[in-house]
């Protein structure tokens, strides 16, 4: 009887030192989340979401003045979408046909050499994947573009897609490949249109935390997109990206408040794209 009720109450000290271990790890996000919310809502209007970044003038005559800054980062926000869905486009084909290949064929030397390069750029800096990508487009284009920084992410996006439909596709049943290779489908009917469709729930979860992985990027975009003051929607120009405004707003004391506002947004932004990915993922598990 002793033992029993040691063995209880030992389990739970266990659970709740675990229990507070884990608040502990939670706290520094809500008070992140709370200084922005204090610090960066005032800025956060319709013109924040429509106008471009504001000057230094703008910013001082407005603090001379008490009024917020005017202005915004709709220059950031439509560089970030541009950038973003070109990186995707780029990273989707490529990605799962590698996670398909390396799903299918596990063992051979091409799959044992593309998950090692894979884990090779999810481990890599992303300052050194922008020096590959300036290396690779910027330099031959003699221009920084939003070219060379979708190209910059899409690289950085490959090892989420590859690894999560690799996984993925190893979860479903091998009883529904040889269903449809014994019906007479083709090998590439069975993996288009009956083992990817029901891996859907997986790749887009993939998928989502790869945008959301590389939506708050800096660094490789510092080396490829550059920046830009007004709205650009050609490819081949210098683009502007809201974390690009960030730290250009970090440069100046008379943008502070542009930073909690801006940062504010992003970190929303982000975070409302993993719960969508958990959801999706958490959908899907229980079909």
């Amino acid at each position: 009887m002793a033992s029993i009720r040691y063995r209880t109450i030992k389990d739970r000290i266990f659970f709740y030192t675990i229990c507070s271990l884990a608040s502990l790890t939670v706290i520094p996000l809500f008070m992140i989340i709370g200084e922005l919310i204090k610090k960066g809502y005032k800025q956060i209007n319709w013109n924040f979401f429509t106008e471009t970044a504001p000057s230094t003038l703008d910013a001082m005559l407005a603090k001379g003045t008490g009024e917020i800054i005017p202005g915004g980062i709709a220059n950031g926000i439509t560089g970030t979408l541009l950038m973003v869905g070109m990186a995707t486009v780029i990273a989707i084909p490529v990605g799962i046909m590698a996670g398909i290949h390396l799903s299918e064929k596990p063992r051979t030397l091409f799959s044992n050499t593309t998950r090692f390069f894979t884990d090779l750029i999810q481990g890599s800096p992303s300052i050194v994947i922008g020096i590959i990508a300036y290396s690779w487009i910027v330099k031959p284009l003699s221009s920084y573009s939003a070219l060379a920084g979708s190209v910059a992410l899409s690289i950085m996006m490959l090892p989420l897609i590859i690894r999560s439909t690799e996984e993925t596709l190893k979860m479903l049943p091998g009883s529904l490949k040889e269903a449809g290779l014994a019906l007479g489908a083709s090998y590439t009917s069975v993996i288009l249109k009956l083992l990817l469709p029901s891996a859907f729930g997986g790749l887009f979860t993939g998928i989502l935390l790869a945008v959301s992985r590389v939506m708050g990027e800096t660094a490789p975009l510092m080396l490829t997109a550059l920046g830009s003051t007004v709205i650009n929607w050609d490819v081949t120009a210098p683009t502007s990206a809201v974390p690009l405004l960030i730290w250009e707003f970090y440069n100046d004391p008379n943008l502070i408040d542009m930073i909690w506002s801006s940062s504010l947004f992003l970190l929303l932004l982000i975070l409302s794209l993993n719960l969508i990915a958990k959801h999706i993922a958490n959908k899907w598990r229980n079909q």
